[in-house]
């Protein structure tokens, strides 16, 4: 038997691809691949957990989760074929390792008065970090970022 054409090597579909080239799109500023690379990584670390979604769309679209209209608002921008691009690397496999384990990220700048915030990495214009219980957070601040 053949298997679903519509479906890459790796198992995802078109619609996986797009909702992880809106995610990237919207969420990293496309201006290091680094960054939206991290991102990508973020929305595959989500899917791999039992406390989300477990496709890459249900992710992407869970409410207030990502940017407001990031499945709906349209994609315009000269850095497309770039975000096309990362958006296929994390799904082939790649991976930011500095990301580890994190799910989650805000603007880089923002802080919150929250003590289970673990930071792991700062790319493109955010700040990535695990939750964890707070007498396990030994990086309270965002470290530099790796992309200046």
């Amino acid at each position: 038997m053949g298997g679903d054409s519509s479906r890459s090597r790796h198992g995802h579909t078109k619609k996986d691809v797009e909702c992880m080239e809106r995610a990237i799109f919207f969420e990293a500023n496309r201006s290091s691949r680094q960054g939206m690379i991290a991102v990508g990584t973020v929305v595959m670390n989500r899917v791999a957990s039992d406390e989300f979604p477990n496709t890459v769309c249900g992710v992407v679209g869970q409410k207030n989760q990502f940017a407001p209209g990031v499945m709906t608002r349209p994609m315009n921008s000269k850095a497309l074929p770039d975000v096309q691009e990362a958006a296929r690397a994390v799904l082939n496999g790649e991976r930011q390792p500095g990301v580890r384990n994190a799910r989650f990220f805000h603007t880089a700048g923002y802080s919150f008065p929250y003590n289970n915030m673990h930071y792991v990495l700062v790319a493109g214009g955010n700040a990535f970090y695990e939750k964890r219980k707070k007498h396990l957070v030994t990086q309270r601040v965002p470290p530099a970022p790796i992309d200046r």
